[in-house]
């Protein structure tokens, strides 16, 4: 009994153990499973910050880029808005340049108008004094008095009587002259073709465009260079135009092209060739239109010199009106007037004919056109009646003679007539002998040419005398002193040429 009692608490203690053991290994299970997930769990937060921060990290990337466009965006436009402030504070200090000399100029006007005041003051006080010295008069001195106060005192009267003849008077003399002038102007009555500022080249075929083009543009680069006008070769079938505003000039590259074309050969060396036979020939055609001109006005016994200088108005305009033809038109109407109010014809001829010879030479020679022509006629011994008949036709100098009051009225005459002048073409040409006049103005400038209607000077210097960098400073100076002394529309391009050439021969 005992024994089973033993027995059986042993199997209960060995049920026992093996229930415990049972539960343990259950419960080891159970503790791998949750470990299992909680390693999964971690891994899948792993990948999902990774995605998390590679998003992140691309948008602040793209933030980052787009951050900088704007940053560079306001870096241009700041640079933009400094630049017009630059600009506008440049144009703001040249306008109280011009306002300082304008000050200044008052404050010097103010201080001659004090000191004429002052001198004023100083005469009456003078006077006054003088006055009081002399106050015993003498017997003339009385009698001056006497009639000064019957002038003072019958002023009115006399006035009004001298009024009524001065109006008769006047109208005789209006009638006389419209008479005078009617006639002349009914006995000439000349057409005026204004000359302009381009001339067409017929040409034969279109292929001759090419030649005159050359590879890459050479020749038509030369022959720019060598006359010093614009070549327009475009789409018109035959012809190319000629621009310049010189009518020598123009004229001159005309008969080098027309050369050139009939020769054919058309390079460089060639064009540089004709450039310079057609110089020799228009200076023969500039003779002629001279002698030709004092010939039909019949004014001889001029020197050669003033012939040739006389001839280069037959290239020259005023105003749309050519400067020759306008001359020689004055010349028949001075002789007119001259003869009917019994003047010296061949002088007031002669006067009208020169009165513009300085207009030949004058983008030249500084000074006005009428005193250049005084020098030039001076110079080869012309006739000091012509002189002073030429002189006051802009009213520069007095009237000396009837035939300078003659002249400046068939001056009139011949530019008033409608459709005679045209103003705005004057003003353009102006402008442009104003552009090379002042490139030309600068050391070691060879020769200028104004192209593209005004819009772009080229300037040839000598290579010797000018380097590199002082062309860049020479191009710098010349669009400074444009901007300075001229205005114009738009702007205008300086273009400074510094080109070396090395010749030799084999023999």
């Amino acid at each position: 009994m005992l024994s089973q009692i033993i027995l059986l608490g042993i199997a209960g203690l060995v049920g026992v153990g093996i229930g415990y053991y049972l539960r343990l290994l259950v419960s080891m299970g159970k503790r791998g499973s949750m470990e299992l997930e909680i390693k999964q769990m971690l891994l899948g937060a792993q990948e999902e910050a990774q995605k998390i921060t590679k998003t992140a990290e691309k948008q602040a990337a793209d933030k980052i880029e787009e951050t900088k466009r704007d940053e560079k965006e306001k870096k241009d436009e700041f640079k933009r808005t400094e630049d017009r402030l630059i600009k506008k504070e440049a144009l703001l200090d040249r306008r109280q340049e011009d306002i300082d000399r304008e000050v200044e100029a008052m404050k010097e006007k103010i201080a001659e108008i004090k000191k004429i005041r002052e001198d004023n003051e100083k005469i009456k006080e003078e006077s006054g004094r003088e006055l009081s010295r002399v106050s015993g008069l003498s017997k003339d001195d009385a009698k001056e008095e006497i009639l000064a106060r019957i002038e003072r005192e019958y002023e009115a009267d006399i006035m009004v009587r001298i009024q009524k003849l001065e109006n008769s008077a006047a109208e005789r003399l209006e009638r006389k002259a419209k008479d005078i002038l009617t006639t002349a102007i009914h006995r000439l009555g000349n057409s005026v073709a204004s000359d302009v500022l381009t001339s067409a080249v017929q040409i034969t075929s279109d292929e001759i465009k090419g030649k005159i083009i050359g590879k890459e543009g050479r020749n038509i680069r030369a022959f720019e260079r060598a006359s010093g006008v614009e070549l327009i070769v475009d789409d018109t079938p035959g012809s190319i135009t000629i621009s310049a505003f010189d009518p020598v000039r123009r004229q001159i590259a005309k008969v080098a092209l027309e050369n050139l074309i009939a020769d054919g050969r058309i390079q460089p060396a060639k064009i540089e060739e004709m450039v310079e036979k057609a110089k020799n020939e228009i200076n023969k055609t500039i003779k002629e239109q001279g002698e030709k001109a004092a010939y039909e006005c019949g004014v001889f016994n001029l020197d050669a010199r003033i012939i040739g200088i006389l001839g280069r108005l037959h290239f020259r305009t005023s105003y749309g009106q050519n400067v020759l033809q306008h001359s020689i038109e004055m010349a028949h109407i001075a002789g007119m007037i001259a003869e009917e109010l019994g003047g010296d014809v061949y002088v007031a001829k002669a006067g009208a004919l020169l009165h513009d010879i300085g207009k030949a030479v004058d983008h030249e020679i500084q000074g006005t056109h009428v005193e250049i022509g005084r020098r030039i006629l001076q110079k080869f011994g012309a006739d000091e009646k012509i002189i002073q008949a030429m002189q006051a036709h802009h009213e520069e100098y007095p009237y000396e003679t009837m035939e300078s009051i003659i002249v400046q009225v068939a001056d009139a005459i011949s530019g008033g007539r409608p459709g005679a002048r045209r103003d705005s073409v004057e003003n353009y040409i102006k402008r442009l002998e104003d552009l090379e006049r002042i490139s030309n103005a600068h050391e070691g400038v060879e020769k200028t040419y104004a192209l593209q209607a005004g819009r772009e000077v080229r300037v040839f210097v000598y290579p010797e005398k000018v380097t590199d960098l002082e062309a860049k400073k020479l191009a710098r100076d010349i669009a400074h002193q444009i901007e300075q002394e001229l205005k114009y529309p738009g702007e205008i391009k300086v273009n400074v040429i510094r080109e070396s050439r090395v010749i030799e021969y084999a023999r």
